[in-house]
């Protein structure tokens, strides 16, 4: 069995795990630490995809081999669209996951509009070139937080079509219908297309 190797640009341990579990087994995901780069890889950009596309470039760069990389915002209508890209960081640059959740809360207090989406856009750069795959899970914000499984903001969100938070979900449930898995799921497509193409 061949393995493809492919760099994981993200610090995030939750995600590694998550994409980890998403995989098949023959692909090989590789940790920045295992790299040898460091944790926190440039992110300046205005949107998701600038974002993905500027750690999937910088990775791929200096280690030369296979990159991907996400970026994911959490998109309350209510709050026209934030924090989006801004997710992480919402609540400050120390990315706290619980005190971006408290702002978040505290901005729909008394609010009925709690719809919201979370949005992931995966880059995958590698010798052929720079592709983007996207996936969404619509669903809404919680009056509360609830559940210990997960990360970032899954104790407040609600997919559609169930009364459980992402939070209170199985991993196995979570990663059925989440946006991560649906972008994951299109570019694991992109990658079947091309290893039968002979590329």
């Amino acid at each position: 069995m061949v393995m493809e190797r492919i760099v994981l640009c993200t610090g995030n341990p939750g995600k590694v795990a998550e994409l980890r579990a998403l995989l098949p087994p023959t692909i090989e995901l590789l940790s920045l630490a295992e790299v040898g780069l460091p944790s926190d890889l440039p992110e300046t950009g205005d949107t998701l995809e600038t974002n993905a596309l500027q750690k999937a470039r910088y990775a791929h760069a200096l280690v030369k081999l296979p990159c991907m990389a996400d970026d994911t915002g959490l998109e309350v209508d209510a709050l026209n669209g934030a924090p989006g890209v801004s997710s992480a960081r919402y609540a400050g640059e120390a990315k706290d996951a619980a005190a971006n959740m408290a702002r978040l809360l505290r901005e729909l207090e008394g609010r009925t509009d709690r719809n919201a989406r979370f949005r992931t856009v995966i880059a995958y750069i590698d010798q052929d070139g720079e592709h983007t795959f996207e996936g969404t899970a619509m669903g809404r914000i919680a009056l509360e937080r609830r559940g210990t499984a997960g990360f970032g903001y899954d104790p407040i969100f609600i997919p559609d079509g169930s009364s459980f938070r992402f939070a209170e979900m199985t991993a196995e449930a979570k990663n059925a219908i989440s946006h991560r898995a649906r972008a994951l799921q299109a570019l694991l497509v992109y990658l079947s297309g091309r290893s039968t193409t002979g590329q």
